[in-house]
């Protein structure tokens, strides 16, 4: 028996790297997860390799109203969640010189406000005692030539 087992876990951003090796290891200890893709054939491909014990919800996290549909979907298939991992994020590449207000536009909408809103609309499905866990790159704090946004 794993140590998530009969646990409903909630993956944004599990459709690659990080996030998807979360939902992996979610899965092998016994949870359902949910998770989130913004990108329908990757996120599918996601979902096929991780196995039954999954279901996939295409969405961005920087959309309240993509949330409010994956959260409609946990609360009416399993009533709650146990682990929310907000793992979903972007990195822009560019020179400090060449940063354009879509690339700033961007990362705030999904590192930041996809992050506020992803918790926030969640706690109604928290369970007594769930784990929220608020996933960051390196890039946060280990500067990168071609990484300054």
């Amino acid at each position: 028996m794993g140590k998530l087992e009969g646990k409903i876990a909630v993956v944004t951003g599990g459709n690659s790297g990080i996030g998807l090796a979360t939902a992996e290891a979610f899965v092998v200890e016994g949870a359902h997860v949910f998770v989130t893709g913004r990108r329908r054939d990757e996120l599918d491909a996601a979902a096929a390799s991780l196995g039954d014990n999954v279901t996939p919800v295409q969405g961005d996290v920087s959309k309240p109203e993509d949330l409010d549909r994956l959260y409609s979907r946990v609360k009416r298939e399993k009533g709650r969640i146990d682990v929310l991992f907000a793992n979903a994020g972007i990195g822009g590449r560019a020179l400090l010189g060449e940063i354009a207000d879509k690339h700033i536009d961007d990362l705030l909408s999904i590192n930041m406000k996809g992050v506020i809103l992803t918790v926030q609309k969640a706690l109604p499905l928290l369970a007594p005692g769930a784990s929220v866990i608020l996933n960051a790159s390196i890039v946060a704090s280990k500067g990168y030539a071609e990484w300054s946004v």
